[in-house]
Order: C-alpha cells, then structure tokens, then sequence
C-alpha cells in the first residue's frame, strides 16, 4: 500500500466523522443550487457538502453546517461536474500545459486527457517524459496518453524518433500516463495489413501489454467500416474510442461495434453536429458519445472558452443540456476509468462548474478539489511559469535550403499536375488536378487560379528529404508562410506563390530552431519562435500567443491574401498522412487509401 493509498483512506474516515458525527462539519456548503446529476439525468434542488478536496453529500445539508462552515448561495444557478476534455494535443495549441490549463479552467475545465504523439514525433521519450514531469506540477487533472508508433505510417514519412513496442515499458511508466493514445499506425486497415503487416504485430504487442497494466487504448478509425473496423478494434484490445469519425454512418457503424465515439469540435476540426445526428436523429444511446476538441488554438480559449462552448454548440443541435454535459463528464470518466471524477456524489473530487445560464453553458465560478479556483472567467490562483528544459530545443537539424531544392522540374510549356485539395475545418483532404505553367524547366504555381506549391522538409537530420506537390485553397496572392507543425511527423511545412519567398520563411524556421515564419518580397514580416520541439513556447502566455498567432493571421490575410481561417492549423494538417485522401510528407506527395507516394506531375 503506497502513501497515497493511506492518505485517502484517513481522509476517507475523515468523511465519515462528518456524516455520522454532531462533532464534525463540512468545509463549504453549496446552497439553493440546481443539481446537474449526470447518472439519472435530471436537474433537482440540492445542497452540496465538501470537506477538504471531496463531495461529502448531495442533498440537504444543514445538518453538516458548523459555525466555520463556509455557507455559498448559488440559487438559481446549476451545479455540474467540472468538464473533462477526453482527446486533446497541447501541441496544437502551441501552448504549455500550464498555458492551456490557465485559459481553460475558468470556462469550467478541470480534466484533461492528451496525447502527446506530437512532441513524441518530434523527441521521443525525452519529450514525452518532460510534458509528464510538467503535468506533475499544474492544479488541474492532467493524464497523457502515449502513442505506440512514430512515424504513424513507416516508408511514407520520417520522424525525429522511431516509437515502438521497444518503448513501452518505459513511456507508460511515466507520471500520469493512463494509456495508448490513437492507433493511427492502423487507421489505413487493409493497406497496413497488405504493405506493413509487421507493424500490426507490433502495436498488437504494445496495446496487449498496456491493457495487462489496465490501461486504456485509444483507436483512430477514419473511414472504416465492417471487417476493417473490427480489425481495428481488436488491434486495440477490444476496446477503444475513435475521434475521426465525421459522418452520421460512421458514427451509427461505430456505436453498434462498441466503439465510443469522440466527437471531435476543435477550431478547425469539427465533427460533431454531423456525428450527434447518430442521437437526435436514429434515436441512439449517447452513453458511449464524448465530446473532445482534438486540437484548439490559444485565442478561441480565450474568446469563445473550451469544453463549456463545445456543449453549447452540441445543445444547439437539439440535445438536452443534460444529456449533453454527460458527455464532457460521466462518459469520459467511465471510458477513462476516473473514478474520482465526472459525477456529483459521495467521495467524489469535488469539482464543480457553476453554471449561471446552462442553454448558452456561461460558466460562472469553478471549483477545483474543493477550491475556488476561478471566477467571472479570472483565475484566482497562481500558476507560475513554466520553463521546459535545454534538452528539448534543439529538434531542428536540417541545414538551410535553396531554392533548387524545392523546384518541381517539368518539360514543355505547360504541365499537369497532381494538386492537394485543402478542405476547411476538416483534416481530410480532397486529390485534384490542375495545369500549370513551365518555365525554364520549372513548374510554376498558378497563383489566378489558386494553385500554389507545397514543401515538407525533413527537419531532424536524419535524411535531408524533401516533398513536393501543388495545393489548392489558401488563396494566396503574395509571399509564403512556412512552420516546423505539420502533423503528426511535424517536419516544416510551406505553402506559397513563388519559390524565393518558400525558401526564406523554410530557412527562418531553421534559424529559429522550430516557429512559424511569414516572408514576402524575400524578407521575413512575421515570426513566432516555437522552441518547445519545434512546437511549443515556453516564452510566452496564453494570451501573449493568441495575440501573435491573431497578429500572423492579420498578417497573413492582409498581406499575402489567404482566404482560409486558421491557416496554420489548416496548413499543418495537410501533412497527416493517416488521414485520406492526399497528403505531403518529407517524402512526397502521398495518397493516403493507397499507401503510396505518388508523382508531382502527371505524365
């Protein structure tokens, strides 16, 4: 039996002194509240009794109540679980988890479930055990869950290190690492079997191994239906969630297999009003519906708030209020085996969202281990800064480029092409093709016409590849703009009109040692330096990075044109190459379904 274990069973005898003693009370009572009871689905007037960091009774209290009981009146306001984010990447965010953690738990967050694959991409375990070490230190719930297999697609892509079964027995030994996060190494089922079945093998050895320590699998099933999702889900051990599930069928085939469905609504990812149709309109269960955001930038935390707004947008489609904070708390919990939150009962963590109109989900005050932690949208505790270490900033080994590195050669006067098609809010992509123009021996981006060039260039040293393909949907009309976050290998990725503009913001976020870089006219007019992997800043706020990111997209728009919001993140996930249809890498540019590299130029 560890400390910890004794430590709750005193503050557990604790408890019970309160509730069976005239000698005892509680901390705080909550009064005059509606309770958001999450297992019967209801709304009922009850008070809430907390002693130290735990719910000691829902229901009436003043029994419970002594001359140091703090007494709180919440009439007229609903009490409910603190919410719980079941799928979610810091490194989208570009923000620590400090950061993040500061600008979402006063819109009522107190849970957070991530997958650091990005920065394991990127660094490997190093990486991964300092954003563990970090979770160590922040008020709220952080878990990690850790990927079985970097690159996600082997031969297709080039990570800065090769994650396997090898690995397992260390990274899942981290702090709060609860389990495998999304198996997209077998999201493309039946061309991973055809082409890699070794890797099947292995991940079947990592999630089995994990499930023996009582760990949760995640899965990542785009597309697949019948014997290919079965597949994948005995792959993951037999249980398993999925948060790329964009249509009503896919969410109604993959209810009735067992899987819980994340639905994804993130800034430029969102799934949800599609999936929930599974509910409102096929009438289905929503026990096993979660809601997670997947990936999230800094200024929608700040403006528009985070799990709070993702249930506003779900009520909006027609479901119950209730039903759908069950969905951010109670289901997330019973997936995720956390057993000490997602519901408002006896011996539970006492954190509470305190909800002033639950309809548009305006979170009023937030409760935190029995603490008030937030209020009127403020943080009232302190989290310091916090400071990665030197050993995690240094992930960018590539030497500088030139332009003919990046020059797709072509004969003739003109050419076809193989063209990427950029789909808004959504991390598939489209396939085109596209005609454009030679010239000594070049083809050229055709900016009348939208079609501009994209690069992946290989970032770790470790083979100085570069991919190269034509893309459609930015819309730019100057310039070009390059980042060291493209998903989920995060080599640097580059849109842009000309090739001199490509290579200056490219060789920037060499400079920088990982950041976003804006060039025109052959100068470089925006930066924001992401030393973190090449990912993340430890220099700035929440706050001080949603004004820069706000301020490059401003730039970007004006200035070069885009006509796509959020263009960074658009942009860093048209290197997914687990997700259909195409896709550049290091390598090329890749067709996703079939598992191939393909051409450039059509011939």
């Amino acid at each position: 039996m560890n400390a910890l274990t004794i430590k709750q069973a005193m503050e557990y005898r604790q408890l019970v002194d309160v509730l069976m003693s005239d000698q005892h009370f509680a901390d705080i009572v909550l009064t005059g509240g509606h309770v958001i009871n999450v297992l019967t689905r209801e709304i009922y007037s009850a008070d809430i009794a907390i002693k130290g960091k735990y719910i000691l009774l829902v229901g009436e209290s003043n029994s419970l109540i002594g001359s140091k009981t703090i007494v709180v009146d919440v009439a007229d306001r609903f009490l409910a679980p603190g919410f719980i984010d079941s799928h979610m990447h810091f490194e989208s965010s570009m923000l620590t988890i400090t950061e993040f953690s500061r600008l979402s738990i006063p819109s009522g967050t107190t849970t957070l479930v991530a997958d650091p694959h990005e920065i394991g991409n990127a660094l490997g375990p190093i990486g991964m055990k300092a954003m563990a070490i970090e979770a160590t230190t922040v008020p709220n719930h952080v878990h990690l869950v850790v990927p079985a297999l970097t690159p996600d697609c082997p031969g297709l892509e080039t990570a800065g290190y090769d994650v396997n079964s090898k690995d397992m027995e260390e990274i899942l030994n981290y702090p709060n690492v609860i389990g495998i996060g999304e198996l997209q190494g077998f999201s493309n089922a039946k061309h991973v079997y055809n082409h890699t079945p070794e890797i099947i093998t292995d991940l079947i050895a990592s999630t089995i191994y994990a499930k023996s320590m009582g760990k949760v699998i995640d899965g990542n099933a785009p597309e697949l239906f019948g014997s290919e999702l079965a597949a994948h889900i005995i792959a993951t051990g037999g249980k398993c969630s999925c948060h790329e599930t964009t249509t009503k069928e896919e969410c109604v085939e993959k209810l009735r297999q067992g899987v819980y469905v994340f639905m994804r609504e993130g800034s430029t990812q969102r799934n949800m009003a599609e999936c929930i149709r599974a509910v409102t309109e096929e009438g289905f269960d929503s026990r096993r519906c979660i809601l997670a955001t997947d990936d999230m930038v800094a200024e929608d935390l700040e403006k528009l708030g985070h799990m709070n707004e993702i249930v506003k947008r779900t009520i909006a489609e027609g479901v119950d209020p209730v039903e759908a904070i069950q969905m951010v708390t109670i289901n997330p919990a019973t997936y995720f085996g956390l057993e000490d939150v997602g519901v408002l009962s006896p011996g539970k963590l006492a954190d509470i969202a305190i909800i002033s109109d639950l309809r548009e989900m305006k979170v009023e005050a937030v409760l935190l281990e029995g603490k008030l932690v937030a209020s009127k949208g403020k943080l009232l505790i302190d989290m310091p800064k916090y400071t990665y270490p030197e050993e995690v900033k240094c992930s960018v080994k590539r030497l500088p480029i030139d332009e003919e590195d990046l020059k797709i050669y072509a004969d003739g006067r003109e050419v076809d092409v193989r063209c990427i098609e950029l789909i808004p809010d959504q991390n598939l992509s489209g396939s085109l093709e596209a005609k454009v123009r030679v010239q000594s021996g070049v083809a050229l981006p055709d900016i009348d016409n939208d079609v501009l060039q994209i690069v992946c260039v290989e970032r770790y040293g470790r083979n100085g590849n570069t991919g190269k393909a034509f893309v459609k949907g930015f819309g730019l009309k100057h310039g070009a703009f390059a980042e060291s976050v493209a998903h989920d290998t995060h080599n640097i990725i580059a849109v842009g009109t000309n090739l001199k503009d490509m290579t200056e913001a490219i060789n920037h976020v060499i400079r920088m040692n990982g950041g976003i870089a804006v060039a025109k006219g052959g100068k470089i007019i925006e930066e924001l330096r992401l030393p973190v992997g090449g990912l993340i800043t430890d220099e700035l706020t929440g706050p001080e990075v949603s004004r820069r990111i706000s301020n490059l997209e401003m730039v970007v728009k004006e200035q070069l044109g885009c006509k796509v919001h959020a263009p960074f993140m658009h942009l860093s996930f048209l290197a997914l190459s687990t997700s259909p249809k195409w896709k550049i890498t290091d390598m090329g540019l890749i067709d996703v379904n079939n598992f191939k590299v393909l051409p450039p130029l059509i011939k």
